[in-house]
């Protein structure tokens, strides 16, 4: 009640501040003063949230799924096919490394899996000397790559696919309510000018 028990108080207004305009603003609210076109587009609201509340959350789901497969099956083939070796830098600067870009790169030996020594050039690090060692990965050839696939990016790629689905179907949604609400926008504008029409001709 308000100050003179008359009408609600000042409290009342802010609670259903926020989310009374939000639903105002999506025609959501329960007003018995809509017309058919209200309670039309209102229908189509409630039905494309239900929609998108039944397909949206199985479809990501399943894409999420889809994706933290696919992800652990290339974690499993890279580190079968990756394995970590131990390179010793034998010299600083190697082949192609002119002086303006001396020590970018090393030349360094390392042993592969299978017991095979291999030499190449790697890129430099920090304090990189000769006699230095440093852990790398190679290939089922011996030749340097790159790590194998951590499963952090498995798990950030499947979240992203999840929410790549949400919001792929939730756009169409979207797009499809704001179509018919300028639709009926343009029906309720129609309805004004009409009844203003039949005003002024009362009136005259």
């Amino acid at each position: 009640m308000g100050r003179f028990g008359i009408g609600p108080g000042p409290g009342a207004v802010r609670r259903g501040g926020p989310c009374l305009r939000l639903r105002r603003r999506w025609g959501l609210e329960h007003n018995d003063l809509r017309r058919r076109v209200d309670r039309v587009q209102r229908a189509v609201a409630l039905s494309l949230l239900v929609l998108l509340v039944c397909t949206a959350p199985p479809l990501a789901a399943s894409a999420a799924a889809w994706s933290y497969r696919a992800g652990t099956q290339a974690e499993r083939a890279e580190h079968a096919a990756r394995h970590r070796a131990t390179a010793t830098v034998v010299s600083m600067g190697g082949p192609g490394s002119g002086d303006r870009y001396i020590h970018e790169t090393v030349r360094a030996t390392w042993t592969d899996a299978r017991g095979q020594a291999h030499s190449g050039t790697l890129p430099s690090w920090k304090n990189a000397k000769t006699g230095a060692t440093r852990a790398i990965w190679v290939d089922r050839d011996g030749a340097p790559t790159i790590r194998p696939r951590p499963h952090s990016r498995t798990v950030t790629d499947a979240v992203y696919a999840g929410t790549a689905t949400v919001i792929g179907c939730a756009m169409p949604a979207l797009l499809l309510y704001a179509l018919v609400r300028r639709q009926c926008d343009r029906r309720r504008d129609a309805a004004w000018d009409a009844a203003w029409a039949r005003m002024d001709a009362a009136l005259n």
